[in-house]
């Protein structure tokens, strides 16, 4: 039976300590799937179709994982792709709360998908989309946060706003 997992989030942008999560679920599982959140509750910087291609270039060295955009209960989505696994990160003790919260109501939707905390390591535990989004804006230097590709894309984005 192949072990398959999904990684869901809005990825607005991916960072590298989204690969960190990445990397260390392909050594857990046979498959691997970012799934992109169409969420305009989010009001995202990039369009989804940006978003997509930012992590296929990113990603594209890993072997086992494909990318996907959906816009459905994370459950449904888990149950279509005919895996059991969602992936998850926790960077601080402030994000268990709210992750508990989320697998506890997955798993009252659907007992069967499991839940699985990852760690990012200490060098990218403080990564956040939104911080990238912050110093992107302000026009600092992004590039230890981010791989190349969402770097230019945050370069192109900052000076269509100049």
């Amino acid at each position: 039976m192949t072990k398959k997992a999904i990684y869901p989030g809005t990825f607005d942008p991916i960072t590298n300590g989204h690969l960190d999560l990445v990397m260390r679920a392909t050594q857990i599982f046979d498959e691997v799937i970012i799934a992109i959140s169409n969420n305009p509750r989010k009001n995202p910087l990039f369009a989804i179709e940006e978003r997509v291609r930012m992590v296929e270039e990113s990603v594209s060295h890993i072997e086992n994982v494909s990318i996907v955009s959906f816009d459905d209960l994370l459950v449904n989505f888990v149950k279509e792709k005919d895996a059991r696994f969602i992936i998850r990160g926790l960077r601080a003790v402030s994000d268990f709360e709210y992750e508990f919260q989320l697998a506890s109501a997955n798993r009252r939707l659907d007992e069967t998908v499991e839940t699985i905390f990852l760690t990012p390591s200490e060098a990218n535990y403080f990564i956040s989309s939104s911080l990238v989004r912050e110093i992107s804006f302000y026009a600092g230097d992004v590039s230890s946060f981010v791989p190349a590709p969402v770097e230019k894309a945050l370069s192109r984005k900052r000076a269509r706003k100049e």
